[in-house]
């Protein structure tokens, strides 16, 4: 019998957040980017988990474009994001995933996160031509 939770509520998108972000900040290679773009982590915290929720129920809690959020950071980062950077993200979100929950959620959440990682790479090189 499995331990691990089933994504039902915010409280559990919320709980996925934290515990992502707890080692993205961590992270010698993507950490320093957030750490140093990020002054009020309560309130990203917050507006993220508005963002996976609308993403895992169709809430529409999230307002905001990720797209330039993400141009913004590259900009800001002298344009040093890579695909690495991306891959650790994406790393660190299935294996976050992959320790406390599993079930259909999980699967759509990581499928989400795939998706949308390439499509922010792709559109934030795009920005810098």
């Amino acid at each position: 019998m499995s331990t691990l939770r089933k994504l039902k509520s915010r409280e559990d998108v919320s709980f996925l957040v934290n515990k992502f972000y707890d080692k993205v900040r961590k992270d010698e290679l993507i950490g320093p980017i957030f750490n140093a773009q990020i002054k009020d982590w309560q309130h990203h915290l917050s507006h993220l988990t508005d963002f996976w929720e609308t993403n895992l129920f169709s809430t529409m809690r999230y307002k905001g474009n990720p797209v330039q959020a993400h141009i913004d950071v590259d900009k800001k980062s002298n344009s040093e994001i890579t695909q690495e950077y991306f891959g650790r993200w994406l790393h660190h979100w299935f294996s976050t995933i992959d320790e406390h929950f599993d079930g259909e959620g999980s699967i759509r959440l990581k499928n989400a996160a795939r998706n949308m990682s390439s499509n922010l790479f792709i559109r934030m090189v795009m920005s810098r031509a």
